[in-house]
Order: C-alpha cells, then structure tokens, then sequence
C-alpha cells in the first residue's frame, strides 16, 4: 500500500437517481481508506449522461452523503487543485488528451455507421465469437481520413489495443489477466464528440492523483481497456479493489423488488446514519475481532484495512439492518431523537410543526414519549403507530383491551381502581413522587399488594394489562395535557375517569 500522505481515493456518482445501497457501500469504503490513513476523500459527478443526470439528484447525493457522515475533503462544492469536478466541465481537458493519441497515432477515427456495426455484431453471433469491434477503420490510410472530415462524415475515435496480454492485481479478486486480443478497440469518443466513460475516469483519476480505485466489480470488465488507456497516455497505473455485488436474500442482485434500495428512502423511513453506516461496512469487510458488530465511523476506520475485504457477494438481510437501527435508536436518548423523530410525529398530527414559544417544553415532553416507545420500533417512522398507550382516545372513548376490562371486573381489582381514582381527583397534579405515595394509601386501604394491587391500578390508568413504567407514563400523560398539542393528551384524572366508566 501507498504511504499514508500520497492516498488519493474518489466516489464519482452518476446523478441520474438516487444513491443506492451498493453505491452507498463504495463511497464508504473508499471514505474508511481515506480516514484509515489520513488520506484525502473526493466526490467527482460523472455526468457525461446529458439525458438522464439532473441536479436534483446531484443535490441529494451530497445531502445524503453528509447525513451518513461521509463528508469529502475536496471536489464538488469545496474545489481543490485538480478541479473542475464535474466531467461536464472537463470537456476542453478530455479534447486534448483525444488529440495526442491521435497525434501519437495510439488512437483512430472510426467511420463505420450504426448499421456497420450492428450487421458486425450479428455476423459474429452468427459465427459465435467474442464480440468485438472489426478493426476495420484501423488501416485506412490518411489522405482517405481526410477525405471524409473534408466530406463531413460523423466519426468515433477509438483507442488502438496494443497486441499482447495486459493484467493487474486486484487488492480483493487477486490477478486478473487477459489477452488484448479479446478486447475490442474501445471508443474514446463518441461521433458527438462526447467522451466515454472509460476515457473520462482514466483522464480524471490520473490528472487528479488518484492512488486506489475502488468500486463496484461491475467494473472489473473495464479495467483492462482503462489500463490500456493508462499505458497509451503514459499515466501511472493505480491500485483496483473491486467490491463483490450485493445480492437480496433470494441471491439475485439486491434491487427494488427486495423492498428499500436508496439511501434517501432507507433515512427517510427513519434509519438512523451511523446505524447505516455500521451495517454497510459489514457487507463484505469483517473487523480483525470477531463478533464485533456495533462499532462507530471511527472504530470502523481505525482498523479499516483492503486485505479484509472479501470476493464473496454480500447479502444484504433486512432483518439484520433492523436489529442493528433498533440497537442505535435504543441506546440513543429521546431528547437526542427529537430532531430526527419530531417530522414523523407532525405527519400523524400528534405534534405542531411549529411549537412557537413553548417549542422547547413540547420537544423535552416528545424526547420522554419517545424514550417509552421507541424500544417497540425497528425505524422511527413507526413511532408515532407505537403510542396509543399515551394519546389512545379516540373521540374521547377510551380503548380498553380485553385483559385490561377482565382485570377490572372482579370486585376486588375494582375498589383498588376506583380508591386510586378518587386519591388522584383531589389531586391539581399527579407527580411520580405523588403517584407513589397514593399507591401505599390504597395498599393501605383495600389490604391488596403486588400483581393484585399494581395491575387495577395500570388497568384504570392506560386501558391496558402491561406496558411501560407506570411513574414514567403519569409523568408524560400528566405534563402532555398541559401542552396545546393538536392532539390532546388526557390528564390521568379524565383517563381514569373514562376508563372506569366505559369497562
């Protein structure tokens, strides 16, 4: 491996959509590397696709980006010394690399029509070989070439493939080497003087000292015709890891079909960035201790090393994905969660988007609703389905659950709950310290104690048979009813009152 200072590395999105999972994963591994050995991180857009690449897409991947944590040290948006950023904006650098091959006569223009092209194919297929460019504008002599310029005759331009074997080691498949001679002249540029994928990324990742390309194995076709290109432009080579193909369960290639593909879809959902972070890292790269799973941007990358990467494909397991997001949002405190949470919570109608003045009271109130329910959530747009314990009225009719009414029909279990209720009703305000003391005067009162005394008394006040820690819950139903929310919290007085009445 290089030394620390020269690692160069980029993640060169496309923005024709959303970034998905597997794009995700490279720009990780690449940020890890960079971060291992303090290094240098670049985001380049590759947007040579004029029909489908659109800002907006270009916008969110970097939102997106930055809310995982993955922020880069130069490239689009910050600039840097090998800028322009986006390949758009290289065309005038592309141009002359394209004219000293041709100078050099590495490279030729290639006259051949669509049709040509295609009856080639079809000739080849029929014969059954590798499919590949016939070489037919390879010979023809100058004085020809400039007739058809003269002529106005539209042209590729295509790289000569040198005759022999070409190769490299890959950090993760091992060597990969091949014969040039199954490899077609590829096209540098396209008869509108567009570049081509391959011409642009080797230009960019030379001119801008990238030391390590790592990307998808989607790509490792390319990297023998990219090496060619190196070799004829006289650039050093640099080191290729390609990353295995993320696979659904099914062992098909992960897709929408699986369910959440895109990042932005998977944060808006409600996982948590370090929960995302933590679980793609885990596709595919293994930490030096075993059974170690929850670890931070930082752990990651302190010990991030390419020779732990495997070739295998990864799958990606949806059950896995939630009970690492479970494990972040529950040991993350609510008040922490509030920010994230709080849009969730506005969509259903149970909080303002805009709590004014008392926005700070109402946020302390939603971070302990939060720290109730949210070990019943795998992602934290299903919050708001989790706190019917707390709002659970509807119309002011109060849902009773079956063992909640069976709890509260035996003569006993009733004078237990209706001693509390009438201890609560002398009360402006029920405290947790106020709660505790009326708990000792009705044991007091009715002889009752433990399962007989504490289950009437969570029946008369939630309408259920279990659930969280009763002094928590008055607390929240309590200070909630004093809130101006959209929709009311019952103070435990009018709770107890309505369920008492309706079982």
């Amino acid at each position: 491996m290089n030394s620390s200072a020269s690692i160069r590395v980029r993640f060169a999105p496309s923005p024709t959509g959303f970034l998905h999972v597997g794009n995700v994963r490279t720009a990780l591994f690449n940020w890890l590397l960079a971060a291992r050995h303090k290094g240098t991180f670049i985001l380049r857009i590759e947007d040579t696709d004029a029909e489908r690449s659109e800002m907006k897409y270009e916008k969110q991947l970097m939102e997106d980006l930055r809310r995982l944590g993955l922020d880069w040290q130069e490239g689009i948006e910050l600039g840097g010394d090998y800028g322009p950023y986006r390949q758009t904006d290289r065309y005038d650098i592309y141009q002359q690399y394209v004219l000293r091959l041709l100078a050099e006569d590495k490279a030729y223009r290639c006259f051949c029509t669509e049709d040509e092209l295609e009856s080639f194919r079809q000739a080849q297929l029929a014969r059954q070989e590798t499919l590949r460019y016939s070489g037919k504008c390879r010979h023809i002599s100058k004085d020809e070439v400039e007739q058809k310029l003269h002529d106005g005759v539209p042209f590729t331009v295509r790289l000569r493939v040198r005759p022999g074997r070409v190769g490299f080691t890959d950090l993760v498949f091992g060597a990969v080497n091949i014969e040039t001679e199954q490899i077609s002249d590829p096209v540098l540029l396209r008869s509108d003087g567009s570049p081509t994928y391959n011409f642009c990324c080797v230009v960019d990742d030379a001119l801008m000292n990238i030391s390590h390309v790592i990307r998808g194995d989607g790509h490792l076709s390319n990297t023998h015709r990219q090496i060619l290109i190196y070799e004829a432009l006289g650039f050093p080579v640099p080191q290729f890891a390609h990353l295995s193909t993320i696979l659904g369960p099914d062992g098909q290639k992960l897709s929408k079909r699986h369910g959440a593909t895109s990042i932005e879809e998977f944060l808006r959902q409600g996982y948590l960035p370090e929960a995302l972070t933590n679980y793609l890292a885990l596709l595919g790269w293994s930490p030096a201790t075993d059974g170690q799973e929850i670890m931070s941007l930082e752990e990651i990358s302190a010990q991030f090393d390419l020779s732990r990467v495997v070739k295998s494909p990864a799958v990606f397991d949806m059950a896995k994905l939630n009970w690492m997001n479970r494990t972040y949002i529950n040991k993350t405190p609510g008040e922490i969660l509030v920010k994230t949470a709080k849009p969730y919570f506005t969509a259903a109608g149970l909080v303002s988007a805009d709590m004014g003045a008392s926005a700070s009271e109402e946020d302390a109130w939603l971070g302990q609703v939060i720290d109730l329910v949210k070990t019943h959530v795998d992602h934290l747009d299903q919050l708001p389905d989790e706190t019917g314990i707390i709002y659970g009225f509807a119309d002011g009719t109060p849902e009773i659950s079956e063992e909640a009414r069976a709890t509260l029909s035996t003569t006993e279990a009733r004078a237990v709950a209706e001693e509390f209720a009438r201890l609560v009703n002398e009360k402006e305000m029920v405290t947790a310290e106020a709660y505790r003391e009326m708990v000792g005067q009705v044991k007091a009162a009715t002889k009752q104690k433990g399962r007989n005394l504490y289950h009437p008394i969570r029946a008369a006040l939630t309408g259920r048979d279990s659930g969280p820690d009763l002094e928590k819950l008055i607390a929240i139903y309590e200070q909630g009813s004093r809130l101006n929310l959209p929709r009311k919290v019952m103070s435990c007085r009018r709770r107890i009152q309505a369920i008492l009445f309706n079982s």
